[in-house]
Order: structure tokens, then C-alpha cells, then sequence
């Protein structure tokens, strides 16, 4: 099957594709926002690739979101691949597209970490391994409401095997109106919102002493934040946490409201979770902040998609406490240099979860998709 990279005009078939499997579609102005990542325009890489059909539509995609990394003063960069969708149509259009992008020249590791059930043991046969090797498989998470959680199930029990389609007339399930309320925190000492994302702020502060420890990290400075945060899809902004000792900040956490689907209820990923070495009891200080605070933002449960043994053990009770998820292997890597593995303890900042993430529906575009969806239902009986 023939490949080729997404061009701009591909962005309506992407979207039809995504509809089709029920995950979340991007604006226009999202997805030239996921075009301008400085990281990718550093090495000149496509956005992805797509499998296309005799009139060049796409047929089969694959998402490509490159970072960069730290490791002293050594700039690298690694990608991981997203939002592989094949109908049944095109089976088997996933291997072509797999080895494209593994075949991108300039990068020091090609990964997954957010690969669901289905997708999962098709990475083993293009040579990529489970990575972390003891915690691929594993998410945790707290819950916050049990009676939202009870319904979600009830849902999935019953409405889980429904089409994408079925699912956009039935409308969105298990919202409230916390989500898009107020958001006023209760935070313990020594726990602060991050407003000031200034080259200059105690943040980049805290950024340049995080790069200069012997760890290979993903850029978190100021300026990949403040791209970070100009997507124009995001319908709440996430939830920044830094732990402050001495005026200096020694650790951050960053948390979004999310809903997995029409059916889930909205739940509160953390999305990055990192503090500097000496300092790492920061780390379940702020998720026990986060967790203190879910249920007033209106989410059923804190949700940590990935996890490492380092941060397992600096999370302790936390830990022991967490509900298991996952199961299946749906974090898996090629690094090529062992010493560069060794170094890097990746958080979820490190993947795709934030910008994959289905971004709660906002009042007004609720209204208009329960409208559309009743319109269609309309059509349909006639």
C-alpha cells in the first residue's frame, strides 16, 4: 500500500476518520496548531502519514508528534507515533504506516505510550519493546466520585459495543455542571498555581536546574509550555501545580480534565509529574492535591496513564492506595543508545496523552451537537 505524509488538505479526511472510531476530532485551527510543534519543525518531519485511496484520500493514518529532549547540554529528539486508524477496509494498511515511522531519520527513540487493547501487540512485530519493562502495562488511578464511576460502568455495560455512530446520536453521558464552574483549589503549604510561564519566571527557573541534573528529559521550558497551552481545542486549560520551598519551585504537576467518550465520565489525568532530585516527596504532595481537588472540578476519578518504577516509589502510599488500570502493554519503545534508556524515566508529559486527550464539550457545543445529533436521528427515520 502506498504511503504518504499529511498534507494540509488531508486535515477533513483525518477528521472523518477519527469520527468514524468515535475518537476526538481536531478544529482546523487545531490542526495547523499541531503542524506549527517547534520540535517537529526543528527536523523538518512529517505530521504523520496516511495510507490514501485511488483519488489520493485518506484511507489510514498515523500521527507523528516529535519532542525534544535534554540530557545536559545535549539536545535530542524522539517521536511517538498516535492515532493509528484502519477500518476494515484497508486491513493491514498499519504496517506500512508503522514503518514509516520508524524509519524517520534524527531521533534517538520511537515510541508508544498510549497504545489501547487492539492496537497494542502489533508494536512487537516491528521490534519496538514493552518499556518501562516493569510498568508498561500499568496505570493507576484514584477515585473521587463512586457514584459516577457506577454509572460509567452501568453505561459501558450496557452501550460499550455500539458503533462510533450510535454513540454521537445517543449524545454526551455523566456531565455536570462542576466541570465548568469555578475553579477555586484548596491547596495544602507549599502548593501553588503556576500562572507565570515567562522565560524569566521562577518556573524557567525551575526548568534550568531540572536540565542540569544527569536525566534525559522532555523540553519542559517555558516557551514548549506556552505552545503547549495555545491549543485551540483545549475547552479548559489544565490544571498547574508547582511545590515551592525557599521561593524556588522544586516540582510540578500538570492535570486535565478529560472524557474518555460520549458514555465516560469526565476524569482528571495527570499529564506530567516531575520534581527536581532532591526534592522528590514533591511528587505526592501535589497528587494528593490533585486528588483533593477533583471532585469540586467535577471529575470521577484522578487518572496516572503511565508510570515508572522510579515514580511508583516516590509516590509510595499513594501507590498502594491507586487503583490498577491498563493491563495490557500500552507503553513500548526503540531507544537506540542503552546508555540514553538508562537515563530516561519518561512521565506522560513524554507522550501523546495531552494532545490525543477528548477535551470535555463545552456548554454551547454540547448544545449545538445534541441539536445536530437530533437532527440526523430526524433524517434518519425519514
Amino acid at each position: 500500500m502506498a504511503v504518504r505524509p499529511i498534507v494540509r488538505s488531508d486535515h477533513d479526511a483525518l477528521n472523518r476518520l477519527h469520527r468514524e472510531v468515535g475518537w476526538p476530532e481536531r478544529s482546523p485551527a487545531g490542526w495547523r496548531w499541531l503542524e506549527s510543534n517547534p520540535a517537529r519543525e526543528d527536523l523538518g518531519a512529517p505530521a504523520g502519514w496516511v495510507v490514501a485511496d485511488d483519488d489520493d484520500r485518506p484511507a489510514a493514518m498515523l500521527g507523528n508528534f516529535v519532542q525534544r529532549f535534554q540530557h545536559g547540554s545535549r539536545s535530542l529528539y524522539g517521536a511517538t507515533g498516535f492515532s493509528i486508524i484502519v477500518p476494515p477496509s484497508r486491513k493491514g494498511a498499519s504496517r506500512p504506516l508503522i514503518r514509516a515511522f520508524l524509519k524517520q531519520p534524527g531521533l534517538f527513540a520511537r515510541y508508544t505510550f498510549n497504545a489501547n487493547a487492539r492496537s497494542a501487540p502489533l508494536y512487537g512485530l516491528f521490534g519496538l519493546k514493552p518499556w518501562p519493562e516493569q510498568t508498561h502495562a500499568l496505570k493507576l488511578s484514584w477515585t473521587t466520585d463512586r457514584l459516577a464511576c457506577a454509572e460509567g460502568r452501568v453505561l459501558r455495560t450496557l452501550l460499550g459495543r455500539i458503533s462510533a455512530e450510535t454513540a454521537t446520536r445517543l449524545g454526551e453521558r455523566l456531565m455536570n455542571p462542576r466541570v465548568f464552574g469555578r475553579r477555586d483549589l484548596d491547596l495544602p503549604a507549599g502548593v501553588t498555581i503556576l500562572r507565570d510561564l515567562s522565560d524569566a519566571s521562577a518556573y524557567g527557573d525551575f526548568w534550568s536546574r531540572l536540565v542540569r541534573e544527569d536525566r534525559l528529559l522532555a523540553d519542559r521550558s517555558p516557551a514548549t509550555l506556552r505552545w503547549r497551552l495555545s491549543d485551540p481545542d483545549l475547552t479548559l486549560a489544565p490544571i498547574m501545580l508547582t511545590c515551592v520551598r525557599g521561593g524556588a519551585v522544586v516540582g510540578m504537576a500538570m492535570a486535565q480534565i478529560t472524557k474518555t467518550s460520549l458514555i465516560e465520565p469526565p476524569c482528571l489525568d495527570i499529564v506530567d509529574l516531575i520534581a527536581l532530585e532532591t526534592d522528590q516527596d514533591a511528587l505526592p504532595l501535589l497528587t494528593r492535591a490533585l486528588i483533593a481537588n477533583a471532585r469540586s472540578l467535577g471529575a470521577a476519578k484522578v487518572r496516572l496513564p503511565m508510570t515508572t518504577p522510579r515514580l511508583l516509589a516516590a509516590l509510595g502510599d499513594l501507590t498502594r492506595a491507586a487503583r490498577r488500570e491498563g493491563g495490557w502493554g500500552h507503553c513500548h519503545a526503540i531507544v537506540d543508545d542503552p546508555a540514553l534508556a538508562a537515563a530516561w524515566a519518561p512521565t506522560p508529559f513524554d507522550g501523546d496523552y495531552a494532545i490525543c486527550a477528548r477535551n470535555p464539550p463545552a456548554p454551547t457545543l454540547r448544545r449545538r451537537a445534541t441539536a445536530l445529533a437530533a437532527s440526523r436521528g430526524r433524517a434518519a427515520k425519514a
